[in-house]
């Protein structure tokens, strides 16, 4: 009988193996991601996607399941991204200051990840609708809003009332302005920090 491999090597032989997969999950997300802002919807076969990433289709399958899966695993990845470059946004002493450098944050994740924004807003992918599970995770990747808009409530910036109220608002306004300004209608990002802050402005205190 051998010796077990110390536990030490086993550990690191296991975080190897799973880098390794998180890298490659990772890139034929990517490969997915770009198919779908250059050449649409339809280009989003197993086999396309396996032939851009020089990887088998075994492989997809195995990892995603089915198209629906893969779709899935996109609309996750999209809001995963946005949770991050929010959570790098450096903190603000003032909670309201800190709200509107997230708001700028936002604008460009969705204008630098134009493939995973227009599926996790835009119905990108015909007949996708995420589960149930996956909207849950989706919002709860943006609730930073939400603990930040309840600062600035605290603080006395914005009258009491529930976070989320504001965080919708807050969202369906900067989302129209986005649409707008991925369509080509809008230049540069005026309008997005006028309609942010106007809404925003909307729920201030007197002294807010």
């Amino acid at each position: 009988m051998g010796t077990p491999a110390p536990l030490g090597l086993q550990g690191a032989y296991a975080r190897g193996q799973r880098s390794n997969y998180d890298e490659l999950r990772t890139k034929l997300l990517d490969v997915a991601s770009g198919l779908l802002t250059t050449d649409g919807p339809e280009s989003l076969t197993v086999r396309r996607i396996a032939t851009e990433s020089d990887c088998p289709t075994q492989v997809i399958y195995t990892m995603f399941g089915s198209k629906e899966g893969l779709a899935e695993a996109l609309y996750l990845e999209g809001f995963e991204r946005f949770r991050r470059r929010l959570e790098t946004v450096p903190l603000r002493s003032d909670p309201l200051d800190y709200l509107a450098a997230l708001g700028v944050a936002y604008r460009d994740a969705a204008l630098a990840e134009p493939g995973y924004y227009s599926l996790m807003f835009e119905r990108a992918i015909p007949g996708f609708v995420p589960s149930e599970r996956a909207r849950t995770l989706a919002r709860a990747a943006l609730n930073i809003f939400d603990r930040v808009i309840a600062d600035c409530i605290s603080a006395g910036h914005l009258v009491p009332t529930q976070p989320r109220r504001v965080a919708d608002a807050l969202w369906a306004a900067a989302q129209g302005a986005l649409s707008l300004e991925r369509a080509g209608h809008l230049q540069d990002s005026k309008t997005f920090e006028t309609v942010t802050t106007a809404t925003i402005s909307s729920f201030l205190t007197r002294h807010g």
